[in-house]
């Protein structure tokens, strides 16, 4: 029996894949993207099977007849039994058009090819999404009765799922699998998605509560979930039953949990407080209009995205924890009647997810302590591994340039002037390390993208990449109006010239399964420091597109880490006097907190000081303001700043000596 599959290599895909090739004298045809044939490899060892079982069809979902060619359209019309399309975006943080071509015109083009392959059959895997934020109970036989598809992953659901029931010339099954976990048995699962956004935030409670500590919490809205297998399990079940055209099938557990519920069992898995106790969304109804809107009002925005951030969870899933529907899935249990295939209850898997996501997908999992499994040294981390530092030849750079390279590791220096490069390769040569120099000016975006395909062709690949090259410039916002030139040097080199890095090296990176990536971020950063409204821009650019990127990447083995480095005594800091009166430290001391990060992994790495000002600004934002402008009214811009020379240090006040002190007696 002949198969085409869409997303054969997605979560779901694999699985039913394999499930397709354990039926006799089973071929299945799998779309894949150019530059995704690994994938396909990958899945083909997997499973045990050659290239005449798992075949490669070269195409596109977003393309017209998904790309397919037209020898391959010739080869395969009238030999596909069965057409499985599940290619889809299912990720809440996607913009509206790219899930809407995608999902509803990716949908139309593999109908078109379906029927112009003249399949026997057209499987289309839905979701439960389709039914929007329908208040009551949603059966296998309603469709148009969906509701509150304002969002766009809702919307595209039912939208794509109508093309199939109006436009299909075929003969077509659709199934609904509700919020799909991972593998019951194994936990298996390849990103946080659903109810895995809770985990992080019950894990940090588990952090600061004894387990003993009962909580309160609420009922909030409705969750049905599924494990992988169950869902690979029916689909390949119901699609080889004889009845079944024209239908649709809920693949959903019995019964759904309340947020509450769900979060207490997830408690239990994490040996976190338990929520014995849940409070009625009734009871929320009778607090006033105008006290609901002046909470809301109390809460801003950047609020309590800052606090979805700080726990990995994505606004746009907030509208979820209200979830009102349930499923009615009467016509999958008689068409599974006779299988034995049946939606295990949450409780009786949750362990294998939690354990999967604490091992595998946790974003903080390199940071926490493991007294079974001992963090690497540094030599065992990076020992034979290629690691790129920019920014090499002087100061944090090349202190950890020479770390590494004691260490192990092959070490490829970067900066802008050969002979500086040549005077730390001659170091690095008497510590018996091996290194490489390359001359290249982050800042031109030609010249890395020449200094990426000199690597590539030299070594292959990059296991780590040290983004410490930078530009800082300390001067006021009021003496920067005609220096808007200021800006852009700093966002090229801190910003643009580290990102084309990331960019250039992250493919190699993902295609050997793993990487990590060391931004050099500020103190700055965190504390909002004053007269530094470019640099600390920079940084924070680079911050974000960080944190946005390990979310992506964190199932491709991709880890990311920011430090925001405190002062450090190197020469980019020597013209501003001031520095001479606040805690610094040495470069060795910063090449030590890069070397940390290299071995623990952490997502961040802060100073005390760095943190504390972090606190204040979320807490106190008014009295922290205040006490900053102070302390900017206090000390004048540099005479550099202003357009002159300062040749020599100018003896401080009283009160600015008074002010230093206050941050000399903060220790971190």
């Amino acid at each position: 029996m002949n198969y085409f599959v869409t997303g054969a290599t997605g979560f779901i895909g694999r699985f039913l894949v394999a499930r397709l090739l354990k039926r006799e004298d089973a071929r299945v045809f799998a779309l894949v993207r150019s530059g995704s044939e690994y994938k396909l490899d990958a899945l083909r060892r997997r499973l045990g099977v050659d290239a005449d079982q798992l075949v490669a069809i070269h195409g596109d979902i977003n393309e017209k007849l998904l790309g397919v060619s037209k020898r391959d359209q010739d080869d395969l019309t009238g030999q596909v039994d069965h057409f499985f399309h599940l290619a889809a975006i299912y990720d809440l943080t996607a913009d509206e058009n790219t899930q809407r071509y995608t999902n509803i015109e990716g949908t139309r083009q593999t109908l078109k090819l379906a029927e112009k392959l003249q399949a026997s059959c057209f499987h289309h895997v839905s979701s439960i999404a389709a039914a929007g934020l329908y208040d009551g109970v949603f059966s296998e036989d309603m469709f148009e009765e969906a509701t509150g598809l304002n969002d766009p992953y809702l919307l595209t659901k039912h939208e794509s799922e109508a093309l199939v029931r109006q436009e299909s010339t075929l003969p077509w099954r659709i199934y609904r699998p509700s919020m799909v976990v991972g593998h019951s048995e194994t936990g298996e699962m390849d990103k946080v998605d659903g109810p895995y956004y809770l985990f992080k935030f019950i894990q940090k409670l588990k952090d600061v509560l004894p387990n003993w500590m009962p909580l309160i919490g609420v009922e909030g809205g409705k969750f049905n979930i599924v494990p992988v297998d169950f869902v690979a399990d029916a689909l390949d079940h119901i699609a080889h039953q004889e009845d079944g055209n024209g239908e649709c099938f809920h693949l959903t557990a019995d019964r759904s949990y309340s947020l509450g519920e769900m979060m207490d069992v997830i408690a239990g898995a994490a040996q976190a407080p338990r929520w014995p106790v849940k409070l009625d969304n009734s009871l929320f109804d009778a607090v006033p209009g105008i006290v609901k809107k002046g909470v809301s009002a109390m809460t801003p925005k950047m609020v309590l995205n800052a606090a979805l951030e700080n726990l990995d969870i994505p606004p746009s899933a907030m509208q979820f924890l209200t979830f009102p529907t349930e499923y009615d899935n009467r016509k999958a249990k008689a068409a599974l009647a006779d299988s034995n295939i049946d939606a295990p209850e949450l409780q009786s898997y949750i362990q294998q997810l939690w354990d999967f996501w604490e091992n595998h997908l946790d974003p903080d999992r390199g940071e926490r302590k493991d007294e079974l499994q001992p963090l690497p040294t540094l030599p065992e981390r990076v020992e034979g591994k290629v690691v790129m530092v920019t920014g090499a030849t002087s100061g944090i750079g090349k202190a950890t340039a020479l770390k590494l390279a004691r260490a192990g590791a092959t070490v490829l220096v970067i900066a802008r002037t050969a002979e500086k490069l040549d005077e730390t390769l001659h170091e690095i040569d008497q510590l018996g390390g091996t290194a490489q120099a390359y001359s290249c000016d982050v800042s031109d975006l030609n010249s890395v993208d020449q200094l990426v395909q000199q690597v590539i062709a030299d070594h292959g690949h990059v296991d780590v990449l040290v983004n410490n090259a930078g530009r800082s410039i300390r001067r006021s916002v009021v003496h920067s109006f005609e220096r808007f030139h200021d800006y852009e040097r700093t966002m090229q080199l801190n910003y643009f010239g580290a990102l084309r890095l990331i960019m250039q090296l992250m493919p190699g990176m993902i295609e050997r399964g793993g990487g990590h990536v060391i931004n050099i971020s500020s103190i700055g950063v965190l504390t909002n420091a004053p007269r530094f409204s470019a640099y600390v821009a920079s940084k924070a650019a680079l911050d974000a597109f960080t944190r946005c990127a390990a979310s992506e990447l964190a199932h491709e083995g991709i880890r990311f880490t920011t430090i925001n480095m405190p002062l450090v005594r190197t020469p980019m800091i020597a013209p501003t006097k001031i520095y001479n009166h606040v805690p610094t430290i040495s470069p060795t001391q910063a090449a030590d907190m890069i070397c940390d990060a290299i071995v623990r992994q952490p997502k961040r790495i802060a100073t005390n000081l760095g943190i504390m000002g972090q606190v204040m600004h979320f807490l106190t934002p008014k009295v922290t303001e205040t006490i900053m402008n102070t302390g900017y009214k206090l000390f004048s811009d540099s005479a550099a700043a202003l357009g002159g020379k300062e040749n020599t240090p100018k003896k401080i006040s009283r009160e600015q000596a008074a002010f230093s002190r206050l941050f000399k007696g903060i220790h971190w």
